[in-house]
């Protein structure tokens, strides 16, 4: 071999090498490089701001973590009631978090205590807000039964805190979830940071609130634009080349701002009920499994405590909780939470002590021939309204706007400081396949309206033009407020042509309560209720959907 040869056989060795060397230093760096163009991530020059080193999301407070899967939702068994609304499905649901306990009473006096301070009941602007979101203790009452100690004490009693809240409609439960949704966001900003410390106990009033999607879309402003707030607690500001500040305010890229917390959809709840996450035989995955617990029967077969309840239900007629000191199921009307084993998943009660609202809408049948996959009935999409200058509008304290429920109770519907929503419109559903209107509760539900040929007529008995449905016939009262004198006109429906109590305003509820029988505390019944009204039996949990890979180990496959 001549020199030349040799010469170049050097050259391309050391450009390999320090081809090797670059494309390891780039590979050491990567979280920081945009392998599509080779540009910074996260530049002190300023430029586009990524948490590349975001590993993981956190079990969020109170919750358990739920790993999604396959399962056969609906009842395998016969159905001896013959209502036929919960026929097996094949359904494939994605993870999530779901709390591990029904929400107790101390937990929702926290959340009044919140909006007494903020939105002071005794100034007239203010009286709805906090009154609307009050449970309503009056459901224990029993035209033959003294339950008035339950209707004084039960809610505010220390020795009721940690017993599952109950007289909440599904309304206000959704709104206890939006409410809570700020304030683990509010502490995560806090804790990074991007807030100023205790700002909810010195900066708070109703002109001055934390709203996460507020935060989102015009973070200044926040807590009604108190820039000392908002800039109080920033301790990692970066300023660019010119010295001016950057990364003031954290977004969705920073992974700092919690997911939302919601109800559960009902297939998310009737799969978390069942405690899989053990379990493999073919007869369970096939919905065999009858029980949050294993087996068929409701006590324990185990030697230390065999014949203990496993749950807190009706065991018959006048019989609330066994004979006092022996297969006792220690409670008469609801328990404390916790008082149960929990399921292989970690949550508790998931039948008995009280039954939950989930996030549906009532349907008797579950159309699985369109949907499969994180099925849920009741999406009504909306979007920010915005201001004529192009900006988001948000809620002042002179436009709080409320509602007037079907049993004449006032809510609040936007609360100040909160972005307010308006449905939305052709610009986001022209030429889509997916979604074509913003309200899909009745989307082929089976109705006069999910008819390929449905048109509007005018309905002479309802005096209107409206739909005419003959399987969702509901009876149609009327609550309106007098101007003139403030007082409340309520019309009941006097049509003798109803033919359901099925509307869109009725949401699922699942699992068995205190006051149910056996039968109803498997995770496949399904009963519904209206949803601004409320019972003594009915309580509920939040859920939080999980970002990222399906399991906790990051997506590993196991061996």
């Amino acid at each position: 071999m001549d020199m030349k040869h040799v010469s170049n056989l050097k050259f391309l060795i050391a450009a390999t090498l320090c081809a090797t060397i670059v494309s390891c230093n780039r590979s050491s760096n990567s979280g920081n490089v945009d392998s599509a163009t080779g540009w910074k991530i996260n530049d002190k020059q300023g430029g586009f701001q990524y948490n590349t080193q975001f590993k993981e999301q956190e079990t969020p407070p109170g919750t358990a973590f739920v790993e999604g899967g396959t399962f056969t939702m609906g009842k395998v068994a016969d159905d001896p009631m013959h209502d036929w609304n919960n026929t097996p499905t094949q359904q494939h649901i994605q993870s999530f978090y779901m709390d591990e306990t029904e929400v107790t009473n101390v937990n929702y006096l926290f959340y009044l205590d919140y909006l007494k301070n903020v939105y002071p009941p005794d100034d007239p602007n203010y009286a709805l807000i906090y009154k609307g979101a009050l449970p309503d203790t009056l459901v224990w009452r029993n035209r033959l039964g003294y339950n008035e100690m339950m209707t004084e004490n039960y809610l505010r009693h220390p020795g009721y805190a940690n017993y599952p809240v109950v007289g909440v409609s599904w309304i206000q439960a959704v709104e206890y979830a939006n409410w809570r949704t700020d304030r683990v966001a509010e502490l995560s900003l806090q804790e990074a940071g991007y807030i100023k410390r205790d700002a909810q106990y010195t900066d708070v009033s109703a002109e001055s609130t934390f709203s996460t999607d507020t935060y989102i879309n015009a973070p200044s402003q926040t807590y009604g634009g108190n820039a000392e707030v908002l800039e109080g607690g920033q301790r990692r500001q970066q300023t660019d080349a010119d010295g001016n500040p950057i990364n003031i305010y954290a977004n969705r890229e920073s992974g700092l701002i919690p997911v939302k917390y919601r109800l559960p959809t009902e297939a998310e709840w009737e799969y978390a009920a069942l405690g899989m996450s053990e379990l493999r035989q073919y007869n369970v995955y096939r919905g065999r499994k009858k029980y949050p617990w294993d087996g068929q029967y409701t006590r324990s077969g185990k030697r230390v405590n065999r014949g203990d309840q496993l749950a807190n239900f009706k065991q018959g007629k006048g019989d609330y909780g066994g004979i006092a000191g022996w297969s006792d199921d220690g409670a008469d009307i609801t328990a404390e939470v916790k008082t149960y084993e929990p399921n292989d998943y970690g949550l508790y009660d998931m039948a008995g002590n009280v039954a939950e609202w989930v996030a549906d809408v009532y349907r008797p049948i579950v159309d699985d021939e369109f949907n499969d996959f994180n099925y849920y009935r009741g999406n009504v999409y909306s979007k920010n309204a915005i201001n004529e200058d192009g900006t988001v509008k948000i809620v002042t304290v002179d436009e709080i706007v409320y509602d007037t429920l079907s049993n004449g109770k006032i809510i609040a519907r936007d609360l100040p400081g909160e972005i307010a929503r308006v449905p939305i419109d052709e610009d986001e559903t022209y030429l889509r396949t997916n979604f074509s209107q913003s309200d899909n509760r009745n989307f082929r539900d089976g109705d006069k309206r999910s008819s390929r040929y449905y048109r509007e007529s005018f309905d002479e008995t309802e005096g209107d033009k409206s739909a005419t449905s003959k399987m969702y016939n509901s009876p149609k009262h009327s609550v309106q407020i007098d101007t003139l004198e403030g007082t409340m006109v309520r019309e009941y429906d006097q049509s003798n042509s109803r033919t359901s109590l099925i509307n869109d305003e009725v949401r699922v509820y699942k699992g068995g309560s205190w006051r149910d029988r056996a039968y109803w505390i498997d995770p496949a019944q399904r009963r519904y209720f209206p949803q601004d009204m409320a019972t003594d039996y009915i309580g509920f949990r939040c859920a939080v959907s999980r970002v990222g890979s399906k399991s906790e180990d990051g997506g590993k496959r196991r061996n």
